[in-house]
């Protein structure tokens, strides 16, 4: 019975579940799109190129690991194993080749050498890559034009890139590697078995010219296996890992071939999961949020219908029991529509994160029916859930209350409301100041939306309170509007639980829009001062392609008039399993051109053997100067170094500072991303350093000015990632807003209908709810406000050591002020279209 009666009254008050579907549906639909980057992230599949005709690939283990062992009161001990992988290619040693030639069943090892190569003469905006020719039948690659190379300065580059730069046997190629430019003739053109390579382009080198820029003699990026004629792949692979037991060797074969090709993307598995988890898990709470503001509002206006049900004797179990089973038909109808409509979101998203570079196409998209289910059940489950709460109150009280609350809204809210709604604010009050006391990215990120959603939650059970004690502030100023604003006093004191339920999802849509533009500003700002205050070289070198070469550092040191040049080149390393970002800089002359903010020991004797660690990295590792430091750097090679300063300014800097050389000979990319130049005063001009190194393409001498800039722009490209992820969620609070608001003007037909009956003109009903939408506004941005700068402020206190947030006043006015709009509009619209009915025939169809 309860089953038809919830089918009928969904289909006769499609009206009043609109609302709760179009929020429930974008609950699905985010859901499913970042349920399907969630995937991609774990099962999304890297496919090989480069050794596409090896079965059998072994590399390097890319992982730093990590065994503790735990000994039980029983006399038992437990052994827990844990990985992370390292931010640079491991490499083999160049034995491994011979070994692996002995094993039964190997026909050929192929040794690979892969190593950055950028022609810098050739569009797009593919990575290009080194080889040396003698492993080009690992894909294989054959020539179609030409010769192979002998010679040191020949070259044979493949059949895509020498259409892109025009090139053909004979041509003149110049080639920004791992060291200085050198120009190249070409002499073939190669064409790889089953079309060109999609994800990059492969430059072949003679065997000694490969070895020269790979600049790592005894060692090999990978072994490509050619099985011997009717080999089992299985069984030699079994064959390989026995051989090659107690090395630092993995062997590959079938799928995982493509992780060892492509790093980047492996690695980006980690990130997609992390950032589907993070935007799937806020964008959960807040559907929550604004599902259980939707519901509520949907059955506060069913107030009489239900108390007439009461007063016929219906139990508390049958409202429930009702009420249960319209939300899960809506939530039914919502999911599956929003689950499909997050199929094309999450394609999209994936889009846009690969146009960044925030994700490589090398990682291939995973759809599955996984997420579309997930996203189903969440929306039940969170209807049905929704729908228990905000109908808790009508199901337990007795029917005679209910027929008096449903004309009349209760005075104050119920008990357990308070009581959760102050819980609530105690735990974001606690987030808060936990957030205060984290330094680093990672950790802060999460908590700073989760104290938001937390602090929202509250203002949406005491929304009521809160409501009734703003309108006493606002009553004067509102009756300064005359009639309209006397109306909307009223209202507004009279139906604070209404109110309260406009007021939520606009203080969301502020405070979250407001904290996700402010903490990327903040931080960045931060580490913009830090770097200009710790930079004291007045030039810089730059480069507009893969790095400066050493080349041009050294030509620079030999320029009249410079004192010091310090080569900087970044990567991050692993202590213990920890990650730090780390930079490496020459030691010479460093204090003419770098002032990270020593507190503790020198930077005098920094050199080889030594690290300068922040102060962050000195509290977590109980470090100072003198201490060993063991640690992982960026290919796996273990070192320990003494530590020589403790600095301050970790955010302009990173965390650890390693001698340059150390550094550079163990990443992929050792070109510098920046050349610090100090000199005398008057002795050189930026001028004559620039004809110093014009002989280098794309190095460039800039100011430090110009190089806060660069810095700028970067900051607010690598930001677009966070907004473009977050800006889902804000689109979603968005349409929530309008939502709520229309849903809320709507059902108040009858009460516009008897204001007109008594004397108010269409216009003033109108001036009226203009006013009630400002009153909610008002109200919101003051709430929203105050829990983003709350929680701006205890980020920048635990990120950057002081409570200065980045707020920036055109922005946050813009986004009030779109607030406003929404507000204005949703309210302006639905209240148009409830005046056109003729009063008097509002009145009698309701009676």
């Amino acid at each position: 019975m309860m089953l038809r009666y919830a089918l009928q009254t969904v289909r006769d008050r499609k009206g009043g579940f609109l609302g709760a579907f179009v929020a429930l549906m974008c609950a699905a639909a985010l859901i499913t799109a970042c349920g399907t980057l969630l995937e991609t992230g774990l099962r999304g599949t890297i496919a090989t190129e480069r050794y596409a005709a090896a079965p059998v690939v072994v590399s390097a283990d890319q992982n730093v690991h990590q065994t503790t062992v735990k000994h039980k009161g029983n006399g038992k001990t437990k052994v827990k194993h844990k990985a992370k992988p390292v931010a640079e290619r491991a490499w083999l040693p160049e034995r491994t080749v011979d070994q692996i030639r002995g094993v039964p069943g190997v026909r050929a090892a192929v040794p690979e050498l892969t190593f950055s190569a950028q022609p810098l003469a050739a569009a797009g905006d593919t990575p290009s890559y080194g080889h040396a020719w003698a492993s080009a039948a690992l894909t294989p690659f054959t020539l179609a034009e030409g010769r192979a190379p002998r010679a040191a300065t020949d070259l044979v580059v493949d059949r895509g890139l020498a259409d892109r730069a025009r090139l053909k046997p004979g041509s003149r190629l110049t080639v920004q590697s791992t060291q200085a430019p050198r120009t190249y003739t070409v002499t073939g053109i190669a064409d790889a078995q089953g079309g060109g390579l999609r994800h990059q382009s492969s430059l072949f080198f003679s065997t000694g010219e490969a070895e020269r820029l790979a600049a790592r003699p005894g060692q090999v990026t990978a072994i490509g296996v050619v099985p011997e004629q009717g080999a089992d792949t299985g069984q030699l692979r079994k064959n390989l890992i026995k051989a090659l037991d107690g090395t630092t060797a993995q062997v590959s074969t079938g799928a995982d071939r493509g992780p060892v090709e492509f790093l980047d993307a492996a690695g980006a598995r980690i990130k997609l999961v992390s950032m589907g988890g993070a935007i799937g898990g806020t964008s959960l709470l807040v559907a929550i949020l604004v599902v259980v503001s939707t519901f509520a509002l949907s059955i506060q206006q069913r107030h009489r219908e239900l108390a007439l049900l009461r007063a016929i004797a219906a139990t508390p179990k049958q409202i429930r029991s009702l009420l249960g089973r319209e939300a899960l038909l809506v939530g039914g109808l919502a999911g599956v529509a929003g689950s499909l409509a997050g199929l094309p979101l999450g394609a999209w998203l994936y889009g846009r994160f690969v146009d960044m570079g925030a994700v490589p196409m090398t990682l291939q998209r995973t759809v599955s029916v996984f997420p579309m289910f997930a996203a189903v059940a969440a929306t039940l489950l969170g209807a049905w859930t929704a729908a228990r709460i905000s109908g808790r109150r009508i199901s337990r009280i007795r029917p005679a209350e209910a027929m008096a609350e449903s004309s009349v809204e209760r005075t104050r809210p119920a008990w357990g409301r308070i009581v959760a709604g102050l819980l609530l604010l105690a735990g974001g009050a606690v987030l808060v100041a936990v957030l205060s006391t984290l330094r680093t990215e990672p950790a802060s990120t999460p908590v700073t939306f989760l104290s938001v959603v937390v602090l929202a939650s509250s203002v949406s059970l005491l929304g009521p309170l809160i409501v009734k004690g703003a309108a006493a502030l606002l009553a004067g100023p509102l009756r300064l509007a005359g009639s309209g604003g006397r109306l909307a006093v009223a209202n507004v004191r009279g139906n604070s639980a209404r109110m309260a339920a406009v007021v939520t999802p606009l203080a969301l849509l502020i405070g979250m829009t407001c904290t996700v533009l402010f903490v990327q500003p903040t931080l960045g700002n931060a580490a913009r001062a830090q770097a200009r205050e710790g930079i004291s070289a007045p030039w810089i070198l730059a480069s507009q392609g893969p790095g400066v070469p050493a080349a041009a550092a050294a030509k620079i040191r030999h320029t009249k008039g410079v004192s010091a040049a310090t080569e900087v080149v970044r990567t991050t390393v692993r202590v213990g399993l920890t990650k730090y970002a780390a930079q490496g800089v020459t030691p010479a002359g460093l204090t003419r051109t770098w002032n990270p903010g020593v507190t503790s020991g020198s930077l005098d004797r920094f050199g080889p053997g030594s690290v300068a660690v922040s102060e962050l990295a000195a509290d977590q590792l109980h470090l100072k100067p003198g201490s060993p430091l063991g640690l992982t750097l960026g290919d796996g090679t273990p070192a320990t170094l003494t530590v020589s300063a403790v600095y301050a300014r970790s955010l302009g800097f990173g965390d650890l500072t390693l001698p340059h050389d150390l550094l550079a000979h163990h990443v992929d990319n050792p070109l510098s991303a920046a050349v610090l130049v100090a000199a005398d005063r008057g002795a050189t001009t930026q001028r004559e350093l620039a004809a110093a190194v014009k002989e280098f393409p794309g190095v460039t001498v800039i100011t430090r000015s110009s190089a806060d800039k660069v810095q700028a722009d970067q900051q607010r490209t690598n930001a677009e990632v966070n907004y473009l992820a977050m800006g889902l969620v804000l689109a979603f609070t968005a349409i929530a807003v309008v939502n709520t608001l229309a849903m809320s003007v709507s059902e108040r037909i009858r009460e516009f209908a008897l204001l007109r009956l008594v004397g108010s003109t269409r216009r003033q009903v109108l001036r009226m709810l203009r006013l009630e939408a400002l009153a909610a506004l008002l109200i919101a941005a003051v709430l929203g406000s105050g829990i983003a700068l709350a929680v701006l402020t205890a980020f920048s206190v635990g990120m950057t050591g002081g409570a200065a947030p980045a707020v920036l006043p055109l922005v946050y006015v813009a986004v009030v002020g779109a607030a406003g709009l929404l507000a204005l509009v949703a309210t302006a619209l639905p209240g148009r279209a409830a005046l056109r009915p003729r009063p008097v025939e509002v009145a009698t169809a309701k009676q």
